[in-house]
């Protein structure tokens, strides 16, 4: 157990990919052109392909995307170029978006993500909504914990909108802390957020009254057949033969670390919303227990409030 204080994130070499332009005749692009470029390199692998080039050109351009509209003949240097056909060979090799951009939006904040963590997604909202919904209501409590933070998203999202929260925030890779880190550090919360490297529970320096997690819940031959497995981390996807490994260590160690009256959240593959359920009244039956659904009426939150002491 020991609280991760290591390098940043921005002290990594980020990978290089080299690419050979045919330089000699070549005419530099309008925005317009790369637009339809760019727009073609998506249509492979995105429902929203016209919006993700103009989200990409944008972060290229270092211009918000309402300015491409306006410039659209204005000619990319070479540089841009440049950059642009390195941006669109990611693209072309199946890297999502947000890897490519370096950050993306959870909660309408922004967050640094790598490949060593999950891309944050709009159906984890649902679990920080319920969290803060439950913190508003119980002003008391304030200790929280994080279980498998990946790149800080929860946790930060959480201690930004209640300024008087104290998290510890736990994760097995290093190599996501360092990442979680710079969020940290990004949102200037580094005095209420304590990134540990540790196994669930067991880095936790005492009980805490809420915790929060969104561990690996997709079964082993499920992912296999998934895109996300070619290049989000297996150790933050891989819930084991039924998806349930991890969810369930976590639910056998929580109670002598989460007080009475606390809450427990957990983010759920969308077909094991009964097994979930069974599984928490085993370990807690006397909790009231239930499951939320996501934005596209899918199971996603199971939520256990543990009954007073």
């Amino acid at each position: 157990m020991h609280i991760f204080t290591g390098r940043l994130f921005e002290d990594q070499a980020p990978c290089s990919f080299i690419i050979d332009r045919m330089k000699t005749g070549q005419q530099s692009l309008s925005i317009s052109a790369a637009l339809l470029q760019a727009t073609a390199a998506f249509k492979k692998q995105s429902e929203s392909a016209r919006l993700d080039a103009g989200v990409l050109l944008a972060h290229l351009l270092n211009k918000p995307r309402s300015w491409l509209t306006t410039h659209m003949e204005e000619l990319l240097t070479e540089d841009e170029c440049t950059r642009l056909d390195q941006a669109l060979k990611q693209v072309g090799e199946g890297l999502p978006l947000p890897y490519i951009l370096g950050h993306w939006e959870f909660h309408g904040l922004e967050f640094a993500v790598d490949r060593h963590v999950l891309i944050p997604r709009p159906e984890t909202e649902l679990l920080v909504d319920t969290a803060l919904q439950w913190l508003c209501s119980h002003p008391e409590q304030r200790r929280l914990a994080d279980i498998g933070t990946g790149s800080g998203c929860i946790a930060i999202s959480l201690a930004v909108e209640v300024l008087d929260l104290q998290v510890e925030a736990i994760e097995l890779s290093e190599s996501a802390l360092m990442i979680a880190q710079l969020n940290v550090k990004r949102h200037r919360v580094s005095e209420r957020v304590r990134l540990y490297c540790g196994d669930l529970t067991r880095p936790l320096t005492g009980a805490v009254d809420i915790v929060c997690a969104n561990l690996p819940y997709i079964p082993t031959n499920m992912l296999k057949t998934l895109p996300v497995s070619n290049h989000e981390p297996s150790l933050a996807l891989n819930g084991g033969v039924d998806g349930l490994k991890v969810i369930r260590r976590l639910l056998e160690l929580s109670p002598a670390c989460v007080n009475p009256g606390g809450l427990i959240l957990l983010e759920i593959e969308a077909s094991l919303g009964m097994q979930v359920i069974d599984l928490a009244r085993l370990v807690y039956p006397s909790a009231v227990i239930d499951c939320r659904q996501d934005f596209a009426g899918l199971d996603r939150l199971v939520s256990i409030v543990i009954p007073e002491a």
